[in-house]
């Protein structure tokens, strides 16, 4: 099973920025749709966004869309979120995820998704 390792979070302040990186450990994942989810304290883990193994279908949370930024680069082996605006709602620990198949059917939903990194903290200070 792929394992995922995701880097880039930070401290922030309110309207700043931050890319954060998701790369695999021993195989790649070029075949597979791909998510990113977060976890706030307190909370339970949401979805963020997908991407699915071409990048040609992507979808959003409402909460992020206009803001937050999913690609990947195939070549790379690497998927990345480029998050503006931050707001203090955004702070949470950011995990990505591979899904089993290229895409997904309907919605991309947490359930289909596997092979959980440890996850990044983001922190957006206000």
């Amino acid at each position: 099973q792929v394992q995922l390792v995701e880097s880039g979070g930070a401290l922030v302040q309110a309207g700043g920025s931050l890319r954060l990186s998701c790369a695999p450990s021993g195989r790649t994942f070029s075949n597979y749709a791909m998510g990113w989810f977060r976890q706030a304290p307190g909370k339970g883990r949401e979805f963020v966004a997908a991407i699915s193994w071409s990048g040609g279908s992507i979808y959003y949370a409402d909460s992020v869309k206009g803001r937050f930024t999913i690609t990947r680069d195939n070549a790379k082996n690497t998927m990345y979120l480029q998050m503006i605006s931050l707001k203090p709602e955004d702070t949470a620990v950011y995990y990505c995820a591979s899904h089993p198949r290229r895409t997904w059917f309907g919605l991309p939903r947490e359930g289909d998704f596997g092979s959980w990194g440890q996850g990044t903290q983001v922190t957006v200070s206000s």
